[in-house]
């Protein structure tokens, strides 16, 4: 077969662990995230995320089709949407769109976006992210999302998971990371613990096996914002995240890493 490139044209769409929507969510992919189609089972496809290197199925009836012209092209692109509540898009219908912080907009020209054939018109000023700006920026893009539920798999605002969370915030300010908490973990620089934390650094917390099940962003040496039940500012110590409501500490340190 012939490889095939697609995008997503919905506002969100879940990826699946298999072929099937009784399956695990196990990421998302916003509008305009550009794919490779790696495999077809009837409605599902096995998709893999050019951003993040991730796979997952999906429902095909969410992607629109790219050439691989298209494809690659999209490699390149420098504006989403930004931290508001109003990232509406309009198609060539009249209908509209409602998008998540961080959604890409491909093919930006004049007002209006592209996926493949199909042509949006932007209602909002894009966010343009081909370098990292301050660190300020950053951190009001995550305090942007204080308060939007946990989910698990989740990318956007009404529904996010710790290192999408963190995925998101960093990708809106210009820095590509992985997917996972584990991976995540596996870039950047080692921070000398909290004595030389600066905000911005991103926090790593491990289970009694060690292995990394959470992350986070510091805000200090002794606060972090990250998502668990929905997205929170809690104390962190040497211990770890110490959760007031639960009187004990909730997600063990592991490690501290910069990014910037």
């Amino acid at each position: 077969m012939e490889q095939e490139y697609g995008i997503c044209r919905v506002a969100i769409a879940p990826l699946r662990t298999e072929a099937s929507d009784k399956a695990e969510i196990s990421s998302q992919l916003l509008f305009g995230d550009h794919v490779e189609i790696l495999e077809k089972k009837e409605n599902w496809w096995l998709i893999y995320n050019a951003y993040d290197g991730y796979e997952g199925w999906m429902d095909f009836k969410q992607l629109a089709m790219l050439s691989l012209e298209q494809y690659v092209h999209n490699h390149d692109c420098d504006h989403i949407v930004p931290a508001e509540l109003l990232g509406t898009v309009i198609d060539d219908e009249g209908t509209k769109y409602y998008l998540s912080p961080g959604s890409n907009l491909p093919m930006l020209d004049n007002g209006f976006c592209y996926l493949g054939q199909q042509k949006f018109k932007v209602m909002f000023t894009p966010l343009k992210i081909t370098a990292f700006h301050t660190i300020e920026e950053l951190i009001q893009h995550a305090l942007f999302f204080l308060n939007a539920p946990y989910l698990w798999g989740g990318r956007n605002l009404f529904g996010i998971d710790c290192s999408g969370f963190v995925q998101i915030v960093f990708k809106m300010n210009g820095l590509q990371l992985k997917r996972d908490a584990w991976q995540q973990a596996e870039q950047g620089e080692v921070v000398d613990f909290l004595p030389g934390v600066k905000p911005g650094d991103v926090a790593f917390f491990d289970n009694a096996d060690g292995k990394i099940i959470h992350v986070g962003i510091m805000l200090s040496t002794d606060r972090i914002i990250h998502a668990s039940g929905k997205v929170r500012i809690d104390p962190i110590d040497d211990q770890g995240i110490y959760n007031a409501e639960l009187g004990r500490y909730s997600h063990k340190l592991r490690i501290i890493k910069r990014f910037i």
